[in-house]
């Protein structure tokens, strides 16, 4: 990875900033990352494209896996993990994690997040798909990402809003700083230590769980870094996302833990759905209550399933949040089961590291969704997301203090060339073709298809990444989208949108790629071409970028040791 040398093309500059950590992404990951590094001395700038509550972390429901102080025990928890992910977990890394998971509760706890409790005065804890016991913590009934994002954020750290990360800037000792868009155009931040916290790549497909912001962003600037990723075929699919007719783009989510608490999937005729299919029948892991869905639907024509949480006693105080998504659809849980469908909701792979978020580059961290820890193997278990941004956004933030006084000039400011290929054909390339079941011909299609709608970015362009959305000097002059704080908001806007569309087509490529070479279903990767489980592949790929700028396998991951 440190002979990468990606083809490049110089970048016009209109600020710059320094820190000694920049976080990209203000979500759970993000944030205890800046917080841990700031305590250690570090000037930490965050940055984020939205807003203080546009992550995935604020709109997680279910909760957080955390071992019980009775009954449970590590073995335990790291027994369902390993379980869940199909024989490609990193055991040492998921006992890593699993074992730090009390520890950051309780700083979570001490920053302010209350957890619900039972009637004996003790945290409340429920159970979901995949798990053994009941382990996961949760806030506000169903709203514990809200709560999780709101004690993070009443921290106080400093983050730039509405700016995204276009490239990440390496020098011959590692990272030297980030590109930057935003609302002052295109700046950058000098800093020896970047980390990615970008979330996942929902986005990616036409019905989503993940805010808009999820366009794969970390992964494409790792890649282009000269990072590995790996095990990005592996795509977790919501078995059950509240089913609209219509319905496009971020759908809500009905939690696993509704089927905790007793909610029983059914078909439109009332037969249940995942009887016979698995021992844990309703509460089996997510790519097996998902199979089992887009099985039923195919099966009897329909497009969707029903939920029904009719007997579950106190729902809407139990789950506020769910109430209130089916009661705006014209749904009454109480009364009425609910239409469900499967949906993209966790990118289970994505850049490879250490359990302390270390890349094989020096200076690049990544924590997260976007990170690939090797806690989640083939297929995440259930609420193990928030449990592994709390760990390892501490352990990278710590981290980092490594690389305090390390070079961090950048001299001329270059981009990797880039391609891009218009959004909504991406996504109907990924929802056609790599959802929950895939086949090689409709692999190789979408492979195909992708390659011919990619252009290439004017390699003279100093521009960017105007060229990228299209934007031109004259569009973005007088006359052109109004004056003063308003236009430059619309051209920052137009802007991250260039950069997410690059990120997708870069991302779409790498997915599209490692399900194609994955020859087997195994996990939440299913082939209809191939149904069984091969143990030869019982392994990860690395995939790196090319010198054509196009993701390659590049040999079996984990590419860098497993901190302890």
């Amino acid at each position: 990875m440190t002979g990468f040398v990606p083809r490049t093309v110089p970048v016009a500059v209109d600020w710059e900033a320094a820190a000694d950590l920049v976080v990209i992404g203000g979500g759970v990951a993000g944030l205890t990352a800046a917080r841990t590094a700031s305590l250690r001395g570090l000037r930490v700038l965050t940055l984020s494209k939205g807003g203080p509550a546009d992550t995935a972390t604020q709109y997680a429901q279910g909760g957080i896996a955390v071992v019980a102080p009775d009954g449970d025990s590590v073995d335990s928890h790291v027994r369902d993990t390993v379980a869940a992910g199909a024989g490609l977990c990193d055991a040492a890394a998921v006992r890593s994690i699993v074992a730090g998971g009390q520890a950051a509760v309780a700083a979570l706890t001490d920053l302010g997040a209350v957890f619900d409790l039972g009637r004996d005065g003790r945290v409340a804890r429920t159970r979901e798909g995949g798990h053994s016991i009941r382990r996961i913590i949760h806030a506000g009934g169903d709203a514990t990402g809200a709560e999780v994002q709101r004690a993070l954020n009443a921290a106080g750290l400093p983050v730039l809003f509405g700016a995204a990360a276009g490239e990440i800037l390496r020098g011959p000792d590692g990272v030297r700083g980030v590109l930057v868009v935003s609302e002052r155009g295109t700046g950058v931040v000098h800093a020896p230590a970047v980390l990615l916290a970008t979330g996942g790549l929902g986005q990616l497909y036409a019905l989503s769980t993940n805010p808009d912001g999820a366009t794969a962003d970390g992964v494409a600037l790792a890649l282009r870094a000269g990072a590995a990723v790996a095990d990005l075929e592996f795509v977790q699919f919501h078995p059950t996302v509240l089913y609209t007719p219509g319905g496009l783009g971020r759908r809500p989510l009905i939690s696993e833990a509704v089927r905790g608490e007793g909610g029983v999937l059914i078909d439109l005729a009332g037969r249940s759905v995942t009887a016979g299919v698995h021992p844990r029948g309703d509460l089996a892991p997510r790519d097996v209550v998902s199979l089992a869905i887009a099985a039923r639907m195919r099966a009897t024509g329909a497009d969707h399933v029903l939920l029904d949480a009719t007997g579950i006693a106190g729902f809407a105080t139990r789950f506020p949040t769910i109430t209130a998504s089916c009661l705006a659809a014209g749904i009454d849980p109480r009364t009425d089961p609910i239409p469900v469908a499967p949906a993209a909701h966790y990118q289970c792979g994505g850049v490879v590291t250490d359990t302390a978020g270390r890349t094989g580059v020096p200076g690049l961290y990544a924590a997260g969704e976007v990170a690939r820890t090797g806690l989640h193997g083939a297929n995440r278990l259930a609420s193990n997301s928030l449990l592994e941004g709390l760990v390892v956004g501490e352990r990278a933030g710590a981290a980092a203090v490594e690389r305090r006084g390390a070079a961090a000039e950048v001299g001329e400011v270059r981009r990797v060339a880039a391609e891009v290929a218009p959004r909504a054909a991406v996504q109907a390339l990924a929802t056609a073709h790599a959802s929950v079941v895939r086949d090689a011909a409709g692999l190789d299609r979408a492979l195909r298809r992708l390659a011919e709608l990619s252009r290439p970015v004017a390699a003279d362009d100093r521009r960017w990444p105007d060229a990228i959305g299209g934007c031109t000097a004259a569009s973005d002059g007088p006359g052109h989208g109004g004056s003063g704080p308003a236009r430059a908001e619309a051209v920052a806007a137009r802007r991250i949108t260039a950069v997410e569309d690059a990120a997708l087509t870069l991302t779409a490529r790498a997915l599209l790629a490692a399900a194609a070479l994955r020859t087997e279903s195994r996990g939440c990767h299913t082939r209809s071409d191939h149904p069984g489980t091969d143990a030869a592949q019982a392994h990860s790929t690395r995939f790196v970028l090319g010198p054509d700028g196009t993701p390659v396998p590049a040999g079996a991951a984990p590419a860098v040791p497993t901190a302890s």
